[in-house]
């Protein structure tokens, strides 16, 4: 990974206008944020600028408005949701350039915090346009990219913006950056990756990248029933994609030839419907899985020998559950393996890295989310890295 300049490489900030792209694409329930996860992510970074002086302009997204306004998505919508989190009243300002956004700078004092107005109301930012990109900079006197979560886009405020003012990486930006660095950029190891979820055709990539990255590829969710069936195991009537078998075997004899171990669950637990609790319910060989039954999770033998193999690493990248964890008790071998993992890591014996929504989610009701070493929320984004893909917006502040 390229070097990047941080808030840590910036001067004397006082009455400069730091134009600082954020992620507050929250989810909302009666006009309130569920979930204001991502506004706690930019708070070190908003209120560092700020009480050194600097009038914070926050540029963000909301939603899909497709290049139209729209005052369900406008951003004054989470303004007070992010006053609360950041403790701090917001100057909120109903435009992204022009004379508008020129009148409010010289209204706001040194350390007071705008918040422009939803980014996609102008098709320029999804398009990168150049002009676009270079009205809104002109507005700043640097830049910081705190949403890793939109870095993944080539936009005008995630990638356009830094060809016109210094761009810096923001404190949650620089925090996501080093946890992948050393999760995949530069490893202690032996490296493990748990990639699961439910179908191939969505992770190809991520598996293709991975195979000659890791020691460890353990593969779980509906996606191990396609190699299962790659290894002419009968998988029943579980979901599996059986037009990819062809490629999930090129997937374990590239994994072969490069010296990563591909682990496949060797007792799983099945039932005839999927429900919670059926009474169709049992755990068995995988070999012994009937035509009625389908594969809902791995089973307690096979999670603790993936315990063991964790035991054997040094880091740990996960991205999807493995099981359908998000019903009773198929949740159970995602919910051991992730305790095992969080013990290791608060014995100091592990780094674990884990994304993805499904993943994020799995943790929360393992109850390990402060126990892991780095929790991405990011998404799209996170899923690319785990590609092997370069993120514009991450390469556009490198040094």
């Amino acid at each position: 990974m390229a070097a990047f300049k941080t808030l840590d490489d910036l001067g004397d900030v006082t009455g400069k206008v730091a134009l600082v792209r954020v992620d507050l694409n929250l989810p909302m329930k009666d006009g309130s944020a569920t979930d204001v996860t991502r506004v706690e992510a930019i708070k070190s970074t908003v209120l560092e600028l700020a009480e050194k002086g600097a009038k914070v302009l926050m540029l963000a997204h909301f939603g899909r408005p497709g290049g139209k306004r729209s005052s369900v998505l406008s951003t004054s919508m989470v303004v007070g949701d992010v006053e609360g989190v950041l403790g701090k009243e917001l100057m909120f300002i109903p435009e992204v350039a022009g004379p508008v956004v020129e009148q409010s700078i010289g209204i706001l004092r040194n350390g007071d915090i705008g918040l422009l107005d939803n980014t996609r109301f102008w098709a320029g930012e999804t398009e990168n346009d150049p002009n676009f990109a270079q009205s809104i900079a002109a507005h700043g006197d640097f830049f910081v990219n705190d949403a890793f979560s939109a870095a993944h886009r080539a936009h005008a405020t995630t990638e356009g913006i830094t060809h016109h003012l210094p761009s810096y990486a923001g404190r949650a930006m620089e925090r996501e950056l080093k946890a992948l660095e050393a999760a995949l950029g530069t490893p202690e190891q032996p490296v493990a990756a748990v990639v699961g979820g439910a179908k191939v055709s969505t992770k190809l990539a991520v598996l293709e990248n991975l195979v000659g990255k890791v020691q460890h590829l353990i593969i779980g969710g509906g996606m191990a029933n396609t190699f299962l069936a790659a290894r002419g195991v009968n998988v029943g009537k579980s979901l599996c994609e059986h037009d990819l078998t062809d490629t999930a075997s090129k997937i374990m004899d590239e994994a072969d030839h490069a010296g990563c171990t591909v682990h496949l669950p060797y007792d799983v637990v099945v039932s005839k419907e999927f429900a919670a609790n059926p009474d169709s319910l049992r755990t068995c060989n995988v070999h012994e899985v009937t035509e009625d039954e389908m594969i809902l999770d791995i089973g307690p033998l096979a999670t603790e020998a993936l315990a063991d193999v964790l035991k054997t690493c040094r880091t740990l990248v996960w991205n999807g559950p493995l099981g359908a964890f998000e019903t009773e008790p198929f949740d159970a071998a995602t919910v051991a393996l992730a305790r095992h993992a969080a013990a290791l890591t608060q014995e100091g014996s592990l780094i674990s890295v884990a994304g993805g929504g499904d993943t994020v989610a799995a943790l929360a009701q393992a109850g390990v989310t402060q126990d892991v070493t780095y929790i991405s929320t990011a998404g799209g984004a996170f899923l690319e890295w785990m590609e092997g893909k370069e993120l514009p917006g991450v390469a556009a502040l490198s040094k």
